[in-house]
């Protein structure tokens, strides 16, 4: 009974959605007929024409039919009545359900668990004797419809909380970065022993030099880092071995790991070693070395046209058939052609790319090197381009090469050091330009082209310095190098101090009419206030020398000049028993001869030096007292040690022709200072007055000896200076007065600070224990 109800209900319901279906599709088919009905009453569309302004091809058309053709007449599908009659009606007369209300979700979900259960055939579950509610309860809250219960243990209770294992979890602690432990390792080479004996170069000391794992100090933060650095030495290695023939040589590489517990082993297991807690065992790194054979020359071949002379390339290149192939031995010897080539001749000679074929049966290799030449020149004109400092003509000045000299490249260097020491350039080149200008016997004319880039012409300087009994002295200077060109240079000179002070100013100039010639035009007024003397004083004076710079160093130097001093001085007189001032007019002439052998300016640390000067003057004070000074400087310097050197140093000084008290004060000899004898005060040996200040004498000698250890960018020197000063001009070696001291050392690119302190031996009343002195540059 129940199955013949639910039948004739769900008909009733297909029923009701097929009457629901035929109603929206007449509502379609009857808003397409309005539709097409609207459209037979509109006008067509109007067709507008395009234009195109380029001209095309004429599109085929379909051909129509001729105009007597009799076309038949093509009846409807269907009438417009039979349509109208074939849609069913849709009102509420029809059909009554469509006025009746939906049912609702309680209700459908009610039903619908009826329905489930008739099909189902189950009965209520129960659990522990008590029925489960029913799901299917039509409860509106749900949002799912409900479904029946098939397994009676989605109903069972949950088990009990104490079943469960209830351990907390422990969490991993990050490992502290600074307590982090390393692998440490430890570098094996084997196989080297043989490629490093019968080689010039000790193999193991320069792999040990560039090598990476070396290089970690034997520390790594993990195994991956050390098989990196065991690859990258095993290239190294490889390139070792080429360079000094090996090419067939291998190297393979591995790490011993030892009684050392390996915390990843292949397996996937987990080490229990002994060390896995403890203290990280060293792995060792090992490169295998297997050198083989090495490689020699079987054939040398230099293409190149024929030289003046004929065996200008050979007699300079240095390889020779069976000797090894060695990398460094083959650069060297193409370098040294491209150097020699342009010396002799051929300044646009070039070295070509190298061949070298190996046989891998005979180990040896056939080396075949192309040079170019090119043509034979000597020198020609010289040309400037760039921002000017000065002129062709000043360049010539300073050139060392005549037109039609075979050409050099050592006189062409020499050239552009001459401009780099002039100091006027930011920038400077010296290039052979081609002219194709026959010079004869086959040469050209070379044209020197100098590229210049002048650098600012003005400069600012400032020195300082201090010495006990001479005080603190402040010196500036202003300088703009060519302001009268070419050159031409104008020197503005301040001199602040405690104990001097003064300006001056100083015309120069440079490489004038000759190379390294200088003339110099001083005007100058100072004022000096030592215990020795107080003074005021003017001066003028010209000079003309030939001087050493930092830059370009000479073997051989002088001066020569001449110059008027007008100075008011004090000095003490022992007729009158005090101190008076007189005025003296002096003029004098001076030559100076230098002699330098020595590698260093500022710092020098072997060779010889030799300098000796004459000066005769005439003093004019009441009357013209004529007299010559002569001095004499030597010092020497020998290097014990790459950082250790021994330094010395003697002066003998002398005047001849004019009593002491005839001298001005200032053109006496004083002894004592910083450049003289270190650990006393500033010209304070010698014969002294009445009130222990010094006044000069005729004669000096002094003596020096120094240690001088340097380490990195300082030093530290231990010195004794001997000297004194004496009335007559024959200096002696009594009374000697001697310095011993310390001393430390700052170097610069421009040379030495120094810094001294030292005291007397013997010291007397009045002398200090200490002096200090400061300046830049070694003593001497």
């Amino acid at each position: 009974m129940q199955n013949t109800d639910l039948s004739s209900e769900m008909h009733a319901r297909r029923s009701l959605r097929l009457r629901r279906i035929l109603t929206l599709s007449a509502s379609i088919l009857c808003l397409g007929w309005s539709t097409a009905a609207l459209a037979q009453a509109v006008d067509p569309p109007r067709v507008v024409p395009t234009v195109d302004a380029t001209p095309t091809a004429d599109i085929a058309a379909p051909t129509p039919p001729p105009p007597e053709a009799q076309l038949p007449e093509v009846a409807p599908i269907i009438s417009d009545e039979e349509f109208k009659g074939a849609i069913p009606t849709i009102s509420a007369e029809d059909d009554p359900e469509l006025n009746e209300p939906l049912e609702s979700i309680e209700e459908f979900e009610r039903r619908q668990a009826i329905k489930d259960a008739r099909d189902v055939g189950a009965e209520v579950p129960v659990v522990d004797g008590a029925p489960v509610p029913a799901l299917a309860d039509g409860d509106s809250a749900e949002a799912i419809g409900d479904a029946p219960i098939s397994d009676a243990e989605l109903a069972a209770p949950l088990p009990p909380l104490e079943s469960f294992d209830v351990t907390p979890v422990e969490f991993a602690e990050p490992e502290n970065p600074d307590e982090t432990r390393s692998i440490p390792y430890t570098v094996q080479v084997n196989g080297l022993a043989p490629a490093d004996d019968s080689t010039d170069v000790d193999l193991a000391d320069l792999f040990g030099d560039l090598s990476a794992l070396y290089d970690g100090d034997g520390k790594a933060d993990n195994i991956a880092m050390v098989r990196a650095r065991l690859s990258a030495d095993a290239e190294l290695m490889q390139r070792i071995l080429a360079s000094e023939g090996y090419y067939d040589g291998t190297v393979e590489t591995r790490i011993d790991r030892g009684d050392r517990a390996d915390r990843n082993p292949a397996d996937g297991s987990q080490s229990s070693g002994p060390n896995q807690n403890g203290p990280r065992q060293p792995v060792t790194a090992v490169i295998d070395v297997k050198p083989g054979v090495r490689y020699k020359f079987s054939a040398i071949t230099l293409d190149a046209k024929p030289t003046i002379p004929p065996t200008l390339i050979q007699d300079n290149f240095p390889l020779a058939v069976g000797e090894p192939i060695v990398a460094q031995r083959v650069q060297g010897a193409e370098a040294a052609i491209a150097l020699k080539l342009p010396e002799e001749g051929y300044p646009f000679a070039t070295v070509g790319q190298r061949d070298i074929l190996l046989d891998g049966a005979t180990g040896e290799g056939a080396y075949t090197l192309p040079i170019d030449i090119g043509p034979r020149g000597r020198f020609g004109g010289i040309e400037t381009t760039g921002k000017l400092a000065f002129d062709a003509e000043h360049v010539g000045v300073l050139a060392r090469f005549k037109r039609g000299e075979l050409y050099d490249s050592r006189m062409a260097d020499d050239l552009r050091q001459a401009l780099v020491a002039t100091g006027l350039f930011s920038t400077v080149a010296v290039e052979p330009q081609k002219t194709g200008e026959s010079a004869g016997d086959n040469t050209e004319y070379v044209t020197v082209l100098v590229t210049q880039e002048a650098g600012p012409p003005r400069t600012l300087a400032a020195s300082a310095g201090y010495g006990t009994g001479e005080g603190l002295r402040l010196e500036g200077t202003w300088t703009h190098r060519n302001l009268f060109p070419p050159e031409g240079a104008l020197i503005g000179r301040a001199v602040i101090g405690t104990q001097e002070q003064g300006i001056g100013a100083t015309l120069r100039r440079s490489n004038a009419g000759k190379r390294d010639r200088t003339v110099e035009l001083v005007a100058e007024a100072t004022r000096s206030n030592y215990n020795a003397f107080e003074a005021i004083t003017g001066r003028v004076g010209v000079r003309m020398s030939r001087d050493s710079t930092p830059i370009w160093q000479k073997k051989l130097t002088y001066a020569v000049g001449a110059e008027l001093i007008a100075t008011s001085e004090d000095d003490y007189s022992f007729t009158r028993g005090a101190r008076e001032r007189d005025f003296y007019t002096i003029f004098g002439l001076s030559g100076q001869v230098g002699f330098d052998r020595t590698d260093s300016l500022l710092d020098p640390t072997k060779g010889f030096r030799v300098t000796t000067r004459i000066q005769p003057e005439g003093s004019l004070a009441g009357r013209f007292s004529p007299y010559a000074r002569a001095q004499v400087d030597v010092s020497g310097y020998y290097p014990v040690a790459d950082s250790l050197v021994l330094a010395g140093r003697v002066r003998v000084g002398s005047i001849l022709g004019a009593a002491r008290e005839r001298l001005a004060p200032s053109r006496r000899f004083y002894a004592g200072g910083g450049g003289s004898v270190r650990g006393y005060g500033y010209q304070q040996l010698g014969p002294k007055d009445p009130n222990n200040d010094p006044i000069g004498g005729r004669s000096v000698n002094e003596a020096a000896f120094e240690a001088r250890y340097r380490f990195g960018n300082f030093g530290v020197v231990g010195f004794v200076d001997a000297g004194q000063v004496y009335r007559g001009s024959t200096p002696t070696f009594d009374d000697l007065r001697f310095g011993l001291g310390i001393g430390g050392r700052f170097y610069t690119n421009f040379g030495p600070m120094r810094l001294d302190i030292a005291t007397p031996i013997d010291r007397q009343p009045g002398e200090a224990r200490v002096s200090v002195y400061v300046s830049i540059g070694q003593a001497f």
